[in-house]
């Protein structure tokens, strides 16, 4: 899961960035608004959540709230806020954002608000990601094969669920490493290969056609085997 994160102080956001690198999440930094719209404007699609102060210089959080929901984008927005008064919470709300986190707050409330919130489009009927005889527990985010549990890696969930929230869709070879792969990241060319054989093999799928890859252009989940 790919999240943007505005926050002008560094300290601050270096350690958010380590501790949610350290948890599996892709993390890009931005220390302004106005670099936050513009990120959002060209690259808004690729992220699953954005997480932005509300005092930043450029632009304030609440007008990059307003700007990111005038795009049409339906990325999660969490707001971090020292502010403390009902009224701006409320205006918050009113700009788009989904929820809000009160500074100081600690490192395990966010990781519980950021898996509240990327939740959110299953959790309102769902607790779980079921394709065809694969499942992804979205609470304790562990991975079953008939009902039996598979041990994964960081990368290869992140992988799995990318591509069961978007069963069916071809997804470029490129969107892949821009979504789960820091820019920093030194990556090997058949990284995206090699954990999908990986994924494959761990599901039972050596020689079928879950994640099939689509030469010269990406891959696809097929809902229902060939």
């Amino acid at each position: 899961m790919r999240i943007l994160l505005v926050e002008d102080e560094i300290n601050l956001s270096k350690a958010i960035q380590t501790g949610l690198q350290h948890e599996g999440y892709t993390v890009d930094l931005c220390h302004n608004g106005t670099e936050a719209k513009s990120l959002m404007s060209s690259r808004g699609k690729i992220y699953d959540l954005c997480m932005l102060d509300i005092n930043l210089p450029g632009a304030d959080g609440f007008e990059v709230c307003e700007y990111i929901r005038s795009l049409k984008l339906s990325v999660p927005l969490l707001i971090l806020t020292a502010r403390s008064a009902t009224e701006d919470k409320v205006t918050m709300l009113d700009a788009g954002a989904d929820d809000y986190i009160a500074k100081p707050f600690s490192f395990e409330e966010l990781l519980a608000r950021i898996r509240a919130l990327l939740r959110r489009p299953f959790s309102q009927v769902f607790d779980t990601l079921s394709i065809r005889d694969v499942t992804i527990d979205l609470k304790s985010y562990n991975v079953f094969k008939k009902g039996k549990k598979i041990d994964v890696t960081k990368k290869e969930l992140m992988l799995l669920e990318y591509f069961m929230r978007r069963p069916n869709e071809v997804i470029k070879r490129e969107d892949v490493y821009s979504t789960l792969w820091d820019v920093n990241d030194t990556i090997l060319s058949n990284a995206v290969d090699v954990h999908i054989k990986n994924i494959r093999n761990k599901l039972g799928y050596k020689h079928g056609n879950f994640i099939e890859t689509v030469r010269g252009v990406g891959y696809v989940l097929k809902v229902q085997p060939i």
